[in-house]
């Protein structure tokens, strides 16, 4: 697990945006800005010299682009998490950005408290997608196998705890077992599902309806 403190990076190229973010997010004892770049190669400059946990990175933006910036981010620099936090939902920005890297896919409008809850469960490497990215990418999807082993019933109960955001703790304070329980679940569901990530299994588990919806 990585330190307390977590150090972010704000990709963007509107100024006073980065500037409204960086004054949330320092709400958050745990939370520490260390730059803000106007464009993507100014955020690998900074990646390099500052080595950020977390990057809040906006997609569209002169020059480089968000998609381009997160490739090149995970192939240097892949110890660092990136957070898509923009006003664009197209399906193939969402499924381009996250097949790039791109650990959670948040749109401008979210809350405060749930993009420092995005900002946390990057560091420790879980992802968060907002209902409308979600969607995107259930049907930017092509043909999606089924599961290739059958989902037991606790994996069904972390897997409908999953379609609802939740991260490891918040799972395991539902359903009353550990955190290390709930990985060692996620784990194995994404082996099941043939998922790359936590993303791409709720989205294989709503495409399927493996996941019974109240």
């Amino acid at each position: 697990m990585k330190e307390s403190n977590i150090k972010v990076m704000i990709v963007d190229d509107h100024e006073i945006f980065r500037l409204g973010l960086s004054m949330l997010l320092t709400e958050a004892d745990d939370i520490h800005v260390v730059a803000e770049a106007r464009n993507g190669e100014m955020a690998l400059e900074y990646c390099a010299t500052l080595q950020p946990d977390v990057v809040l990175m906006d997609i569209k933006m002169p020059g480089m682009s968000g998609i381009e910036t997160t490739k090149h981010i995970m192939e240097r620099f892949p110890q660092t998490r990136v957070v898509v936090l923009t006003s664009f939902e197209e399906d193939n920005y969402v499924s381009d950005i996250l097949e790039a890297g791109a650990l959670s896919f948040l749109m401008k409008g979210t809350t405060a408290d749930k993009l420092i809850e995005a900002v946390r469960g990057a560091n420790l490497g879980e992802g968060t997608l907002s209902s409308n990215a979600t969607a995107a990418l259930i049907r930017s999807l092509k043909q999606p196998a089924l599961p290739l082993e059958p989902i037991t019933d606790r994996e069904n109960d972390v897997l409908r705890e999953l379609t609802q955001g939740k991260n490891n703790r918040e799972i395991g304070e539902a359903l009353f077992i550990s955190v290390s329980t709930v990985k060692n679940h996620v784990s194995s569901i994404l082996q099941k599902l043939d998922a790359s990530s936590r993303s791409e299994a709720v989205a294989l588990a709503l495409r399927h309806n493996l996941v019974p919806m109240d």
